[in-house]
């Protein structure tokens, strides 16, 4: 690639060169066009006016605010307290009602949910999904079935005080590390998680022997799962009759669970939502389940 830096004019268009030739390709010294002048020389003076009207350069520990003074943490704040203003009135009825009244009624039931939505999305959804289908190791609230209950008691207090957080109220109790403690052999192990498996009628390897898995568990387990595998919500243990796993279905994760242990966290948010917002939310997540219990 050559490069010459000789001013010269072109021979096709008459037009004087730059003098700069790349590949015996010469760059010709067109003007800009005129309307593509005016429209820079437009934005470099929007940019000034930009500049000293509204919040702008960032100084050493501020920055220039500008002589309309407008600030859009301001604005927010002023379109927060509207809408707040507007929802003031049914706001208070929420406050006051119970959550049996609050269903019973279809206007501040209607508004509950909204309200709840939205919260939901903003507190929930990362770890129940937007629509609270769960994922893996993360409750599906779109079924009826419920870890530590499904009234509307139930998951109130499970969204107020979480499971295994911070709040002394919030739920307890961790499924035991029983192969990592040394409390289940190998074996034992996998003979219990192929008999857990057959409890919800999913095949069982050829080689399990399921009256030891059967004896194990009725040793290990059936005090918080049950003699049949229905589970205890009071301990929040998982109905393992059905067809619905927390964790995996699979006897490779079952056997993971076994050896390790679980004890997922949902966080308190009793302190960080308001009473009226975890209302809004007991009655939207309620819902989603489908459960007409009170």
């Amino acid at each position: 690639m050559a490069h010459e830096s000789h001013e010269q004019v072109d021979a096709v268009t008459g037009v004087t060169t730059t003098g700069h030739t790349w590949d015996d390709i010469q760059e010709l010294n067109n003007p800009l066009p005129r309307w593509w002048l005016w429209t820079f020389y437009l934005t470099i003076f929007w940019s000034v006016l930009y500049a000293i009207a509204y919040p702008a350069i960032p100084l050493v520990s501020s920055y220039t605010k500008g002589v309309l003074g407008w600030q859009s943490r301001e604005a927010v704040e002023v379109d927060l307290a509207a809408l707040k203003q507007q929802r003031s009135g049914m706001t208070a009825k929420l406050a006051a009602s119970s959550l049996d009244e609050i269903k019973q009624d279809p206007e501040m039931f209607a508004f509950a949910r909204a309200q709840g939505k939205a919260s939901f999305g903003d507190n929930c959804a990362p770890c129940h999904g937007a629509g609270g289908a769960g994922a893996k190791g993360y409750p599906n609230l779109n079924d009826d079935d419920w870890l530590w209950g499904g009234s509307l008691a139930q998951v109130e207090h499970t969204i107020r005080y979480g499971a295994r957080s911070t709040s002394d109220k919030g739920h307890s109790g961790t499924m035991p590390a029983f192969g990592r403690d040394g409390m289940l052999k190998r074996e034992e192990i996998s003979n219990v998680a192929d008999y857990v498996r057959s409890l919800s009628g999913l095949p069982t390897d050829k080689t399990a022997d399921l009256n030891a898995g059967a004896k194990v568990y009725a040793d290990n387990c059936a005090a918080c799962h049950g003699d049949k595998g229905q589970g205890m919500q009071e301990l929040g243990a998982p109905n393992l009759s059905d067809k619905i796993w927390l964790f995996g279905s699979e006897k490779a994760t079952i056997v993971e669970g076994l050896n390790n242990g679980r004890g997922g966290v949902m966080p308190t948010w009793h302190g960080r939502l308001d009473d009226t917002t975890i209302k809004a939310l007991t009655l939207y997540v309620h819902s989603l389940g489908g459960d007409q219990r009170p």
